[in-house]
């Protein structure tokens, strides 16, 4: 029984080595994240891997998940019914959790994809990391701390989706002179609500700010550099992931990290050919 058990890991072991991308297993609570997060959802599990698992879980007898009906038939994803078994309690957090443990145990996955909001997954993306698995967390900028450590990476779903909004928006031609003039009053309407979007967009901001990152790079550098006192673009960035599971330069308004950095006027940049160095400014 024991060889066994040696040679089914070492097995297992080759599989994931020779695999060229991760696969992972993508878990939505859908008691709180919308979908209209959906496509960034599976765009950014895209970009670390494959989603081999695809599942939702909440209440679909309740009229208010009906807007998820054409999004999960367009995107494959596959619904599981749990009943509120008791009014003010959460089922779809307890049959998340029991799904998760049951895939991490058929060794077909080498991470996960926890998306929700709520806190109550701290635990269970602590004991996946435990296993083994890379663990990605989405959710809203309303996500508890707790959570947002417990994960190896952290995506805020609705300051990714408020960058997306505006580049589509820049990008748009100019609304001929006849549209502005129908639509002057619709967004007249609009202003009258504008304190209500200004709070809305201070509350979209990443829980790691600009401070505790500037302090976390002068030491990265100061500890991490050779003798000559660079560091590497891609050594910086990968530390500050680990110290910051938050951390993504979208989440300031940058598409590259070398922009991001640079930006902070703290770091002197020197770029031959693909690669990047970064040391202290003098």
């Amino acid at each position: 029984m024991i060889k066994y058990n040696l040679v089914g890991n070492l097995w297992k072991g080759v599989v994931y080595f020779m695999d060229k991308e991760l696969k992972f297993a993508v878990l939505i609570d859908a008691d709180n994240i919308s979908d209209k997060y959906v496509k960034i959802i599976l765009d950014e599990t895209a970009k670390n891997g494959i989603a081999t698992y695809k599942r939702i879980y909440g209440d679909w007898t309740n009229t208010r998940l009906v807007s998820w009906k054409n999004v999960l038939l367009d995107n494959s994803i596959t619904p599981i019914q749990q009943y509120g078994y008791t009014t003010g309690k959460n089922a779809t957090d307890s049959a998340m959790i029991i799904d998760a443990m049951d895939i991490l145990y058929s060794g077909t996955v080498g991470g996960f994809c926890i998306v929700s909001s709520d806190s109550d997954f701290t635990r269970l993306a602590m004991r996946l990391r435990e296993s083994g698995m890379y663990v990605v967390g989405m959710g809203e900028s309303k996500t508890p701390k707790p959570f947002i450590s417990a994960c190896n990476q952290f995506k805020y779903l609705d300051i990714l989706l408020s960058k997306e909004q505006g580049e589509e928006s820049a990008s748009k031609k100019e609304e001929p002179a006849a549209l502005k003039a129908a639509s002057k009053n619709i967004r007249s309407k609009k202003a009258a609500k504008g304190n209500d979007s200004k709070k809305e967009k201070e509350e979209l901001r990443p829980q790691t700010d600009l401070i505790m990152i500037k302090k976390a790079i002068i030491s990265l550098v100061e500890e991490g550099s050779d003798d000559d006192e660079w560091i590497h673009s891609s050594e910086l960035r990968n530390q500050l992931g680990k110290r910051f599971p938050d951390f993504d330069v979208r989440n300031f308004g940058h598409s590259k990290f070398s922009s991001f950095v640079n930006s902070l006027n703290i770091l002197d940049c020197e770029q031959e050919k693909n690669i990047v160095r970064f040391k202290m400014k003098k």
